[in-house]
């Protein structure tokens, strides 16, 4: 009889590239409806699977993981505008985002 070796865990490193059909957001936790990270967003209403993150996750994603060219900060640090905090990223940090996710 031979005894079989459980299998070894797979790096999360190889666990993003296995995912290239998702979106790269889906790897932070979305701050609108509370989905895990690498878990689809929801509509809690309605309990049902989106396709896309809602764009909360996305700029998450962006801010965790992306410097900003515009006001010069550095990942998981909020974009400003005038010494304001924005509530959503600048577009050219979700450039930098999916340029380091490629």
């Amino acid at each position: 009889m031979t005894t079989r070796q459980p299998a070894a865990s797979m790096p999360d490193s190889l666990h993003h590239v296995l995912r290239a059909k998702q979106h790269p957001a889906r790897s932070v936790p979305c701050p609108h409806c509370g989905a895990a990270a690498h878990r689809p967003c929801v509509v809690r209403t309605r309990n049902t699977v989106l396709s896309q993150p809602h764009p909360q996750r996305i700029s998450a994603w962006a801010q965790a993981t992306a410097c900003c060219p515009d006001c010069q900060v550095e990942p998981t640090t909020p974009c400003h505008e005038e010494g304001r905090a924005r509530l959503t990223v600048h577009a050219r940090r979700y450039q930098e985002a999916e340029a380091t996710a490629a």
